[in-house]
């Protein structure tokens, strides 16, 4: 359903507004693994996450009459920065954003410096998602998912292009998987150009939809999570990476609470990377011996930055 040349597409139309982040090679985790083990550095992008690649791909193809509309979006936080920020840089007026009361105040603090409408709506994602179809509904605004639509999965896959394009040796990536967005994305493009190469998504125990979608022969989508601090990662997982996903499935690993504190925690000790539970989830299979590395040029993606300081001071102490 996605061609390389949309991904190709999609890099050269997103370009001027994002950060073409780097690849570090990790000596703590390629030691402890015995990997050849790689960090893609995704909290280096201007809003602090991967999510502005999708903004952007979407927003930027929006039509006159689109954009009359007004939009508006749903979110943890990160797609929220990621729309707000899209929105700014392409001149878009009217933008309608909901988060749920719950989002870490370092997101928070942040959405407030664009000129958007923010609402706080409920406890969790799937509240402040209904409450934004029920504004798009009552005003015309069109509605953009966080992350079951196809041009978000297109710019999220550029994530993947990159990581091809400056370590072709690869031959696995760790995805953090919340709605799938990311994991379809980078799966889809990396297939095109090394189908060889692994694909591990990695889910908080506490939401695991992807698991169980595959399992299930169906996407769940909401689902209703067990807490968590990887509040990107809790939710449904969407229709369309579903079906994108549904010919290969990838691999889905989970990960406890107590394992995602500890790759935050490691993260910063091994590599001064100050990382939100979301991306943390990434690195901590590999902490845990729970995927196997050994003898492999492995990529992690570390998907966003935006860590509270509350919980950050929690987890050092």
């Amino acid at each position: 359903m996605i061609e390389l040349a949309d991904f190709l597409q999609a890099q050269r139309r997103i370009r001027p507004y994002i950060h073409y982040t780097r690849l570090v090679h990790s000596d703590f985790l390629s030691e402890m693994t015995g990997g050849d083990v790689w960090l893609k550095l995704e909290n280096q992008q201007p809003t602090g996450s991967f999510k502005v690649r999708g903004a952007l791909n979407k927003l930027s193809q929006l039509n006159d009459a689109e954009q009359a509309q007004g939009i508006v979006t749903a979110s943890a936080g990160n797609h929220a920065l990621g729309v707000a920020h899209a929105a700014a840089s392409l001149g878009l007026k009217q933008v309608d954003i909901f988060v749920p009361e719950t989002a870490p105040e370092a997101k928070l603090n942040k959405l407030r410096r664009f000129p958007i409408n923010l609402h706080l709506a409920g406890q969790t994602y799937e509240a402040a998602h209904q409450a934004a179809a029920e504004f798009a509904a009552q005003t015309g605004a069109l509605e953009i998912s966080a992350y079951d639509d196809l041009d978000v999965i297109t710019g999220q896959g550029t994530v993947g292009v990159e990581i091809m394009t400056n370590l072709p040796a690869c031959e696995q990536i760790m995805v953090p998987v919340g709605g799938g967005g990311l994991l379809a994305g980078v799966a889809t493009a990396v297939s095109h150009i090394k189908p060889i190469c692994h694909i591990v998504g990695v889910q908080p125990e506490a939401s695991p939809a992807a698991q169980l979608s595959f399992a299930q022969g169906q996407a769940i989508d909401p689902y209703d999570h067990a807490p968590t601090i990887a509040d990107g990662l809790a939710g449904g997982f969407g229709e369309k990476p579903f079906e994108l996903l549904r010919p290969h499935p990838p691999e889905i690993v989970l990960v406890s609470e107590t394992d995602i504190r500890r790759a935050i925690l490691a993260l910063l000790a091994e590599h001064q990377l100050i990382i939100e539970p979301s991306g943390a989830t990434a690195v901590a299979p590999l902490i845990t011996g729970a995927v196997d590395v050994r003898g492999k040029t492995a990529v992690c993606i570390l998907t966003g930055g935006n860590l509270a300081m509350n919980l950050l001071r929690e987890i050092v102490a």
